[in-house]
């Protein structure tokens, strides 16, 4: 069900809150101002930070109902103008406690949470943080996803639409995390977690997650992550544990290259009395090239591997193994928007596509164009 929420308030505290201009902050970091101050100014602990995702996508299968392929939850509507994600996030770092709160709207969030609560579906964090020890800090609430090298905010990300692996691992969690800044170079985090992508508990689920994450960075120019989930999604008189893990490798060799590197495999136990485990698999590289400070080019190629349906249920001889394909086109007329378009092509092994005749087919093309803008 297509929910409501209003942005007004967003737009009166743009307009009553002065800020700097500035670029969205990463997601796991805390936003800081581009404004300059003398050296004996205190820092301002509070920032605010505004993003707004406004895209076009044509499905060359046309869809009827104008919804893309259901395991897509970006950019998903099919020959439509409509927003994919407006948000605003109000940051918070003074001393040893932080905080963040992040409120959002558009098909992103309606389709991305549909399964939350109403209100919950707007939230896009909302967490608190002390520090307990010089480089350990305790955060509780809910978070990005500590899983994966793509985002939620598009612009962030080498590529306008989100790999296959992002779409379907968690963009978001809840539960409390640790994490011990070991050195400039290694951070390492513990979390227990609801479950994989969930704010509230299923019914019969009485279960917490575990988490791991680990962060190595050897140089500016490299980023290297190991992310593990441990978890029942299940109800608990039919358990089925599932085990995770997702590594990535960000590449930054000169200014003008960057690539991105990923492996995801996972198991679960198969239901019921029946031995051994479910699999599921995929890799995934990106590479962008800036031609020019205005204007980049990328590509993406990656495959995704469940033929039992664990993530992706397709009900077909050969589950879901597809192969993925983009291309895209960047021009940013100045740092607070960028313009982006890109060609898509999904291939499976298997017909899990609709034809606008409504017969089946192994291929989906899509063309996504987006405009954004961020503060």
């Amino acid at each position: 069900m297509r929910t409501r929420f209003s942005l007004s308030i967003a737009f009166y505290l743009c307009l009553t809150v002065p800020t700097q201009a500035q670029t969205v902050a990463d997601s796991t970091s805390v936003a800081t101002s581009t404004s300059t101050t003398p050296e004996d100014a205190p820092a301002k602990p509070w920032q605010l930070t505004g993003f707004v995702d406004v895209y076009y996508a044509y499905d060359f299968n046309k869809p009827e109902n104008h919804l893309r392929p259901g395991f897509l939850y970006n950019h998903n509507r099919h020959n439509e103008f409509n927003v994919n994600l407006a948000l605003l996030r109000v940051n918070y770092a003074q001393d040893k406690v932080r905080g963040n709160l992040g409120l959002m709207a558009g098909t992103y969030a309606q389709y991305n949470l549909a399964a939350e609560q109403e209100l919950l579906r707007h939230v896009y964090e909302a967490n608190v943080g002390v520090q307990l020890l010089p480089k350990v800090w305790l955060d509780a609430g809910i978070f990005p996803s500590h899983i994966g090298a793509e985002s939620a905010i598009s612009r962030d990300n080498l590529t306008l639409t989100r790999s296959l692996s992002a779409e379907n691992t968690p963009y978001y969690e809840a539960g409390a995390k640790l994490t011990f800044e070991v050195s400039e170079k290694w951070t390492l985090t513990g979390l227990v977690l609801n479950g994989w992508q969930n704010i509230r508990e299923a019914d019969g689920n009485q279960n917490k997650a575990l988490g791991t994450q680990i962060t190595f960075k050897p140089s500016s120019q490299v980023v290297l992550n190991s992310s593990t989930f441990f978890g029942n999604e299940k109800p608990d008189n039919a358990k089925q544990r599932r085990y995770f893990h997702n590594f990535y490798a960000s590449v930054s060799p000169t200014e003008k290259w960057s690539l991105i590197a990923a492996f995801d495999y996972g198991l679960e136990e198969k239901a019921g009395d029946e031995d051994g485990y479910n699999r599921w698999w995929n890799p995934t590289l990106a590479v962008k090239y800036q031609v020019l400070p205005q204007l980049g080019i990328a590509a993406r190629s990656e495959y995704y591997h469940d033929k039992h349906g664990v993530i992706i249920g397709t009900e077909t001889a050969n589950g879901f193994q597809t192969a993925g394909y983009s291309l895209n086109l960047d021009f940013a007329p100045t740092s607070q928007v960028l313009w982006r378009v890109e060609a898509r092509l999904l291939d499976s092994k298997d017909n899990i596509f609709t034809k606008e005749s409504g017969n089946p087919t192994d291929k989906n093309t899509a063309l996504t164009t987006s405009l954004s803008f961020a503060f």
